[in-house]
């Protein structure tokens, strides 16, 4: 029988390490802890009994219950493999980095050589309900901007955010430290950027174990799906402009909450753009989608704004770029497929997110920054252009203005 996995994310000082040293300390099973990070094992030292080392360099630790912890870097998938084949455990929790993103791991236990001996169970995701609600769920305050580091890597903003759209189960966490009114307003917006999740609230890590082994919440395609601005998009992809994809206890609209969809086939100015984003309004918590900037014809750009910074991104090619073979290929293929006769598949599709916002206003704004009628005829290659050139490229953009903004 397969060893059922339960992936634990969430930010740095969100309370991984409590939630996870409470399993450890309350529940009966076997549990096998992986580290998904270099360093020192990241539990509570006096859970800590002995040390041993795995072949694969990976360091062992045996815990007080019986159970045993791992602390590796990359090799994830051979690790755990090893692990299953020298131990005998119940369970397995994969506590991530807190700068790590979940669905890479995942994957590994679904399609990797990890996916024979283990079964993906679910990920969970703690969330700091404090510093959760001061970023993203006030909305009063443009909360303080922190620029990209020098290797040009993703936002901590964009990847809490990422963390919370990509899980089974939302564990907020130090709810002693927010008022009742403002754990609500932290689990609406929850709500509204992960309408799948199951959401439990707390403080200082206590869950029940039941909650987080053997609960059988995983589905990958619904997952990677069922993020609140992609529900948006596909809503808007079906006419229905301000669906929301849920109906909780709790409605977003009680807190300002608002989702709607910016679609436009025209490109953006990227000089016009870059400066709205410089600008955008303190209420808007996400923004993401595809982006057609002029200059950019062949690269369909991802713009992802998380509350506090805004990169893109090319995550692909509009399918006008290629050969005229391989277009008709791809719409026969995707006969679904929007196709303007003069720009082919290019165009703008944004899903925003925010609490206290004029979507209209927004829309408008966003409307200025298309190139005008005697723009489109002019020549594109002239604009100063921000965004990137080539697959898995990243920039992030209006930092400067706004931190001294």
């Amino acid at each position: 029988m397969s060893v059922p996995v339960t992936i634990l994310c969430g930010g740095l000082g969100a309370g991984k390490t409590t939630l996870l040293s409470r399993l450890l300390e309350t529940d009966d099973r076997e549990i096998a802890v992986v580290v998904n990070d270099v360093g020192e094992v990241n539990v509570d030292a006096d859970l800590v009994e002995a040390r041993t080392d795995l072949e694969s360099g990976a360091e062992v630790t045996a815990l007080e219950n019986g159970c045993i912890c791992c602390s590796l870097g990359t090799e994830l998938s051979r690790s755990v493999i090893e692990l299953w084949k020298r131990y005998e455990f119940d369970a397995l929790v994969v506590e991530a980095s807190g700068v790590g993103e979940p669905e890479p791991i995942a994957h590994q236990f679904v399609r990797g050589p990890a996916g024979g001996p283990y079964e993906l169970d679910q990920l969970v995701t703690v969330v700091d309900a404090r510093a959760f609600h001061d970023a993203f769920a006030e909305g009063d305050e443009v909360p303080e901007r922190r620029g990209p580091d020098e290797s040009g890597t993703r936002p901590l903003a964009d990847l809490l955010l990422e963390q919370a759209e990509f899980c089974d189960l939302l564990v907020v966490n130090k709810c002693d430290l927010v008022s009742d009114d403002e754990c609500e307003r932290v689990v609406a917006l929850l709500e509204t950027l992960q309408p799948r999740a199951e959401i439990l609230t707390t403080a200082y890590g206590a869950v029940d174990p039941d909650e987080l082994l053997e609960a059988g919440r995983f589905d990958l395609t619904a997952a990677r799906e069922a993020a609140g601005w992609k529900a948006a998009i596909e809503a808007d992809a079906d006419g229905d402009r301000h669906a929301h994809a849920h109906d909780h206890t709790h409605p977003p609209e009680r807190y300002g909450i608002e989702v709607d969809t910016y679609q436009r086939t025209r490109p953006l100015h990227p000089e016009r753009f870059a400066a709205l984003l410089a600008d955008l309004p303190a209420g808007l918590v996400r923004a993401k989608g595809l982006c057609w900037l002029a200059g950019r014809e062949r690269a369909a750009i991802t713009m992802s704004y998380a509350g506090t910074e805004t990169s893109l991104e090319v995550t692909g090619r509009w399918i006008a770029s290629f050969s005229e073979q391989q277009q008709e290929t791809y719409r026969e293929s995707q006969p679904d497929l929007v196709w303007d006769e003069r720009w082919g598949d290019r165009e703008c599709r944004l899903a925003l997110i925010g609490r206290n916002v004029s979507m209209d206003a927004l829309c408008d704004r966003l409307d200025d920054c298309l190139l005008t009628d005697a723009e489109l005829e002019a020549d594109w290659s002239l604009y100063e252009n921000p965004a990137p050139t080539s697959m898995g490229e990243l920039v992030t953009v209006g930092e400067s203005d706004r931190r001294d903004g």
